[in-house]
C-alpha cells in the first residue's frame, strides 16, 4: 500500500485527497446504499433510494470538491481499511505522524425489530480516538439536483440541516456542531456519532443508539453469512461476493440492480458512460443461479418474484430494464453538473437502452423461474397458473427468436439475430417442455418440444461460420463474442462438440488480452472497445474446466480474483494492460459470475479438514 504524504491545513482546505479510482467499499441495508473510499470519504450515496438523486456525488465530480463527508486526520501517515468480517460494516483507521489514531464506523443499519426487517434510508458513521490525542476535520458538502451544491443550512443543538427547494437532508451528530459547520479542526477526545438521513428528529440517547444498531446491524450479516452454502475453497472471496449481491437487492420490491453507480466509463475517453442502477430482466438468470448455488433462497424467490411482476403486468413487449420500482421512467438525460468520474464524462441519468429490443429477456425470465419448479427447499412451489404465465413468454420468446435485436451488449446503432439471443429464447422455450413434464402436462412439453427443435436447427447452422471455425457474434457475421461460451451451459451444444472447442481456440487467440477476456474486438457504436469484460474470463474459466484444463482454469480465476480491489469488489471491465478497474461498480454481474466460477472450481467438503 502506498502511504500518502502528511496533508497540511491548506491541503485540507484545498481539498487534498489521495487518489484511490475505485478502490471503494460499498455499505448499504437493502434499500439505500453508499460507496466509501479507503480513507473513510463517502463519496457515492443515492438518497433515499439506489437510483434516486445523490446526496454524495464526488465519484462522479470531475476535480470539484462537492458532494461527500470525510474525516481529516492533521499529519495523517496511514490509513487501514477493511470490511468487519462477513458484514458490510466498514472499519477505517488513520493514523497521524506521532502515532494518533482514529477509527471510524460506517454502516447503514439492518437488523430485525418488532417481527421485520429494520432497514432505515440512514447512513451511520462512529468516529472514535484509539491512541493519543487525534486532531481532526469532519466536512459535509452534500448535493442536490444531480450536482448541485446543497448551500443552505440550518442548525439545531444536535443536527444541521441542509436545505435547497424540495431537497432536505438533516445531520445527526453529538461532535461539534460548529466545528463542522465551519470544517474547524478539533481535538477528538471522545467517541462521536453521526447520522445522516430524512430531516427528522432523532430521539433517544445517539451514542447509545448507534452503537446498539452497529452490533446489531454486524449480528445479522454474521448470522445472513452462516446460513450461505459455499464452497471449501475460495470462501473469503465468495462470501464477500454475496453479500455484495445482497446489498444490490432492493428487498421492497425484489429487484437487484447491475450497480450502484451512474456513468463510470467503461474505458477512459469513450464515451461509454452509462446509469446502471436498474433493473436488467437479462441478470435475472446469471443472478438466480449465483444466489441459488450460495443457498441465499429468499433473495433469490424476491427476485424472481420481481421480474414474473413485471412479465405478468407487461403491456406489450418485455423492456430489457425497469427500476426497481417498475413503472417508473428511465428517460435518459445528462447532468451537467457533473464533470464526471475523474472528469471524463457525460454522467447519464436514466438509460435509453429501455427502448431496445433484446430478445433474450424472454428466455432470462423463464430460466430464472426454474427454481420454484425444481428446487424443493422453496416453500411455495410453482404449479400449473404460473407454468402458463410463462407459456405465455414462451410463445413471445419462439415468435423473436431469429429476429434482429440490439443483443446483450445493447447495440446501439445497428441490429443483427445474435447468437445469444436466439440461444436464450432457444433454451426459455426447451425448459416449459422440462417444466410442462415436471407437472405431468405431457401434451405441452411435446408442443414446446416441437416448437423448440426447428428454432435450435437453424440456431445451429446459422450461428456457425465454418470460414471463422466458430460459432460467431450473429448469424452470417464474422465477428467472435464471448457470450457464445454460455451455449453449453444453456445447452444448445455440448462442451466436447468439436465446434465449441474451435470457438474457445478462436476466442482464445482473437479475445483475450493479458490474461482478460474482451466481450468482442469489432469496432461498434463507439469505436474499438479498449477494455476488458470482467464476467467473460468467468466464462473463459469455467468452459476450460469443462473441457478438462482444470489447471489452467485454476490459475486463471486465482488471477482474476487478484484484480479485486481492497474490499474483495469488482467493477464492470478491466484495463488489460494496467489492471485498473472501470465501469459501473461494484457489478453484480461480475460478482455473481465469481461465485458460479468459484462453486465449480472449488475441492469437495469431504476431505478437505485435514488434506492439503
Amino acid at each position: 500500500m502506498n502511504i500518502p504524504k502528511a496533508m497540511t491545513k491548506s491541503q485540507i482546505e484545498a481539498g487534498a485527497k489521495i487518489d484511490h479510482g475505485l478502490d471503494l467499499a460499498v455499505i448499504g441495508n437493502c434499500k439505500t446504499a453508499a460507496l466509501v473510499d479507503p480513507t473513510s470519504r463517502l463519496v457515492w450515496w443515492c438518497f433515499p433510494r439506489f437510483d434516486a438523486d445523490p446526496v454524495f456525488s464526488r465519484l462522479v465530480a470531475g476535480d470539484e470538491e462537492k458532494g461527500f463527508s470525510d474525516v481529516v486526520l492533521d499529519g495523517m501517515v496511514d490509513y487501514k481499511s477493511d470490511y468487519v468480517r462477513n458484514t458490510a460494516l466498514v472499519e477505517t483507521i488513520l493514523t497521524d505522524a506521532k502515532g494518533n489514531a482514529v477509527r471510524i464506523t460506517d454502516f447503514a443499519p439492518r437488523f430485525r425489530q418488532y417481527g421485520r426487517m429494520f432497514r432505515p434510508p440512514q447512513l451511520f458513521r462512529i468516529i472514535e480516538p484509539i491512541a493519543g490525542l487525534p486532531r481532526i476535520t469532519i466536512r459535509v458538502r452534500p448535493t442536490h439536483s444531480y450536482g448541485k451544491p446543497l448551500k443552505r443550512s440550518s442548525l439545531g443543538s444536535n443536527h444541521i440541516r441542509y436545505v435547497e427547494e424540495e431537497s432536505t437532508v438533516r445531520v445527526t451528530t453529538d461532535a461539534p456542531i460548529a466545528m463542522i459547520e465551519h470544517e474547524t479542526p478539533f481535538v477528538l477526545t471522545r467517541p462521536v456519532h453521526m447520522v445522516f438521513g430524512h430531516d427528522e428528529p432523532y430521539p433517544g440517547d445517539l451514542a447509545a443508539t448507534a452503537t446498539s444498531f452497529a452490533e446489531q446491524t454486524r449480528a445479522y450479516w454474521l448470522h445472513w453469512v452462516r446460513r450461505l452454502y459455499i464452497s471449501y475453497d475460495y470462501q473469503e472471496a465468495i462470501i464477500r461476493a454475496a453479500i455484495t449481491l445482497k446489498l444490490s437487492n432492493f428487498e421492497e420490491t425484489g429487484g437487484i440492480i447491475a450497480a450502484h453507480t451512474t456513468s463510470i466509463p467503461e474505458a477512459p475517453g469513450s464515451g461509454r458512460t452509462w446509469d446502471y442502477r436498474f433493473c436488467w430482466l437479462r441478470d435475472a438468470y446469471f443472478v438466480v443461479k449465483a444466489l441459488n448455488r450460495v443457498g441465499a433462497t429468499q433473495t433469490m424467490e424476491d427476485f424472481i418474484g420481481f421480474t414474473l411482476s413485471i412479465a405478468a403486468n407487461a403491456d406489450g413487449p418485455l423492456k430489457p430494464v425497469y427500476s426497481v420500482v417498475p413503472n417508473l421512467p428511465l428517460d435518459e438525460w445528462i447532468a451537467t453538473d457533473l464533470k464526471g468520474y475523474r472528469g471524463d464524462g457525460p454522467v447519464r441519468i436514466g438509460n435509453a437502452a429501455v427502448e431496445q429490443s433484446q430478445h433474450d429477456t424472454y428466455g432470462s425470465v423463464i430460466l430464472a423461474a426454474l427454481p420454484l419448479f425444481f428446487d424443493r427447499r422453496l416453500p411455495t412451489p410453482g404449479g400449473e397458473k404460473l407454468f402458463r404465465l410463462l407459456e405465455d413468454l414462451g410463445q413471445k420468446a419462439a415468435s423473436v427468436a431469429l429476429q434482429p435485436d440490439a443483443g446483450i451488449w445493447e447495440y446501439r446503432g445497428r441490429q443483427r439475430v445474435h447468437t445469444h439471443s436466439a440461444a436464450m429464447c432457444w433454451a426459455g422455450v426447451n425448459r416449459l417442455a422440462s417444466i410442462a413434464t415436471r407437472l405431468g402436462l405431457h401434451d405441452r412439453a411435446a408442443y414446446w418440444n416441437s416448437v423448440a427443435d426447428p428454432i435450435h436447427k437453424e440456431l445451429l447452422d446459422k450461428a456457425w461460420n465454418p470460414k471463422r471455425e466458430a460459432f460467431t457474434a450473429a448469424f452470417g457475421s464474422d465477428d467472435l463474442d464471448a457470450s457464445v461460451l454460455l451455449l453449453p451451459d444453456l445447452g444448445v451444444c455440448e462442451v466436447d462438440d468439436p465446434r465449441f472447442i474451435k470457438t474457445v481456440a478462436a476466442m482464445e487467440r482473437e479475445l483475450l488480452r493479458e490474461k482478460h477476456m474482451m466481450r468482442y474486438a469489432a469496432e461498434d457504436d463507439f469505436g474499438l472497445p479498449a477494455t476488458a469484460f470482467l464476467i467473460c474470463r468467468f466464462w473463459l474459466i469455467d468452459a476450460w474446466w469443462q473441457q478438462g484444463r482444470r489447471e489452467e482454469a485454476r490459475e486463471a480465476f486465482a488471477d482474476a480474483l487478484s484484480h479485486r480491489n481492497r474490499y474483495g469488489l469488482l467493477s464492470e471491465d478491466i484495463d488489460p494492460k494496467t489492471g485498473a478497474l472501470f465501469g459501473n461498480f461494484p457489478q453484480t454481474y461480475s460478482m455473481a459470475g465469481l461465485i458460479l466460477t468459484g462453486m465449480k472450481l472449488s475441492r469437495n467438503w469431504e476431505d478437505r479438514y485435514w488434506r492439503s
